[in-house]
């Protein structure tokens, strides 16, 4: 997406760690009805099966808690292990974004990523560039000015391909007018022969 040799840009700061706030105020704050946002944060940013199980099977287990305290009466011992379940998932869910989060972005800082304000070189599409020469200051020198050099002789440029195919054109053209008058006198005329 981003081209051959080119690293996606990078997010400022500020945005990661709002982006961090969101999504553990998400998990924990909702009392856990949306600790599958941190996790599905961490599916995505990983990739790996183990959080994608982790990611889909909140779902289910904070909505049956949920409906196990809605559903009992308060008295029920039943409510407060499901109530104390579902906050466990929220406080689990955002420690285990906050902790992955950190980590994946220090990986990236230090393994392969510019810093997010340094130079890049960007290269395209294509073989890899060089980078260029670091900034140097020139010190100017009086050099003599070089001798003025002769213009170069003319050269001919090589034919074209266009010229090669005409003149095999032209060729083959009267190769077949010799061809045809050698038989014109054989078929009396008729130019259709094997046609």
């Amino acid at each position: 997406m981003y081209g051959h040799g080119a690293a996606p840009p990078a997010r400022s700061s500020g945005t990661v760690i709002v982006l961090r706030v969101l999504f553990a105020a998400a998990g924990f704050l909702s009392c856990g009805l949306f600790a599958c946002a941190p996790l599905f944060r961490v599916a995505f940013l990983r990739g790996r099966p183990i959080d994608w199980v982790l990611s889909w099977a909140s779902l289910p287990l904070s909505i049956a808690c949920f409906a196990v305290v809605g559903s009992l009466p308060e008295t029920d011992p039943k409510t407060d292990i499901a109530l104390s379940l579902v906050l466990l998932l929220g406080l689990f869910s955002s420690a285990y974004f906050l902790v992955t989060d950190i980590r994946i972005h220090q990986q990236r800082r230090f393994v392969g990523y510019p810093p997010p304000h340094g130079p890049t070189v960007h290269t395209g599409y294509g073989y890899p560039q060089p980078a260029p020469p670091p900034y140097t200051t020139l010190v100017p020198q009086p050099q003599p000015p070089a001798p003025p050099q002769p213009p170069a002789p003319p050269q001919r440029p090589a034919p074209a391909r266009i010229d090669q195919v005409r003149a095999e054109l032209d060729e083959l053209s009267d190769y077949l007018r010799k061809h045809d008058s050698n038989h014109d006198g054989d078929h009396n005329g008729n130019h259709e022969g094997g046609r």
